[in-house]
């Protein structure tokens, strides 16, 4: 699950690490478009390194977000994190999705960047992640 916060702030949380990430991902997306809209008719593999967990999280988020502002346009309906390795900070992920399109998905709020600021990975009960993004 997710939530929108004051207008910049991710907040995703699951029950294991691999959800949270997957659903932050997913929050990211829904400043974008009604992610309910959107097909899941072609399919997009995301890798990611950082030098510990949080770095890992940026770069994770940063890369999707790639494959949205470069030139496939790529907006998932899912993403599944494949695993997370936390000894050497790397994540594989598999997102089920479409072209973004104008005439069938809303246009949201454009998310220009991941940001450092405020972020945190929480794993006391349940895990959760917050995120602020410069939009």
């Amino acid at each position: 699950m997710y939530t929108l916060w004051n207008h910049e702030r991710l907040h995703a949380w699951g029950d294991t690490l691999e959800e949270a990430f997957e659903q932050c991902v997913m929050a990211m997306f829904g400043y974008m478009t009604d992610t309910e809209t959107v097909e899941p008719v072609d399919t997009v593999e995301v890798e990611a390194e950082g030098h510990d967990m949080l770095s890992l999280l940026f770069h994770f988020l940063d890369e999707w977000l790639y494959k949205f502002s470069a030139n496939e346009f790529f907006i998932p309906r899912e993403v599944k994190v494949l695993y997370i390795d936390r000894m050497q900070f790397k994540i594989r992920s598999i997102g089920w999705g479409e072209e973004f399109s104008l005439p069938k998905h809303p246009q949201g709020t454009e998310v220009k960047a991941i940001t450092y600021s405020a972020m945190q990975i929480c794993e006391d009960e349940k895990p959760e992640v917050f995120v602020i993004i410069d939009i």
